[in-house]
């Protein structure tokens, strides 16, 4: 899956690679105004790499909040990340959604299929992060796990048969460069510009991302 843009505006968001989480994190507070938090991270283990949580079977190794309390420490505020990530250089990089924008979350073939689709209808397209465990999510204005629901019926499909969610008030999304275990790093598919600063609503995306989500759920019927 490649890192494309959705226009030829340089992004201030920084490359993937070179960079420290801290300075990631950073630059999405600074750049963005996005709220962020540490998470757990990597540990070795006798040459194995697992979860800073200790919990084997971890599903986010590396990539989810430490505790329960992690609502109260996200924050918008430069001097307040560096402080945070001091503790934890090594911490994952973590957004709460639900605040300053949500997420739809569908599988990546169905994402690349919406994404091309968007692009003939010029469709506006916000930030869109792909994940190694083959997931994408859309960020768009906040307030949509609550519309979408209703929206994917008005097209004449039923929610429960798509493979399409939300990550709305309450949740949180892993960010760019985040790693999840040994599978690979959270990448930017759409990243960050001066262009797509302003978040699409749900209602403007949610056509095309249910037609691909219902044409990848004929298919595994077909099989």
């Amino acid at each position: 899956m490649g890192v494309t843009g959705t226009s030829g505006v340089t992004a201030h968001i920084p490359e993937q690679r070179g960079r420290s989480l801290r300075e990631h994190a950073v630059r999405y507070a600074e750049e963005r105004h996005w709220e962020v938090f540490p998470g757990t991270w990597l540990e070795s283990v006798r040459g194995t790499e697992r979860c800073s949580c200790g919990e084997p079977a971890c599903e986010a190794p590396g990539a989810h909040p430490v505790d329960t309390r992690w609502s109260g420490q996200a924050t918008a505020t430069a001097s307040a990340v560096r402080r945070l990530w001091a503790r934890q250089p090594q911490a994952s990089v973590l957004l709460p959604t639900g605040r300053t924008f949500d997420a739809i979350d569908v599988p990546e073939t169905a994402g690349c299929l919406a994404l091309a689709r968007m692009e003939r209808l010029e469709l506006p397209v916000g930030p869109v992060t792909g994940s190694p465990d083959g997931r994408m999510l859309f960020l768009v204005q906040p307030g949509a796990a609550a519309k979408v629901p209703d929206l994917v019926r008005n097209l004449g499909w039923s929610p429960g048969a798509l493979d399409l969610g939300t990550r709305g008030e309450g949740g949180w999304i892993a960010a760019p460069p985040t790693r999840l275990g040994t599978r690979g790093s959270v990448q930017w598919v759409c990243r960050p510009t001066a262009a797509n600063r302003w978040l699409p609503d749900a209602a403007e995306l949610i056509s095309p991302l249910a037609y691909a989500c219902g044409r990848e759920a004929a298919v595994a019927r077909a099989r």
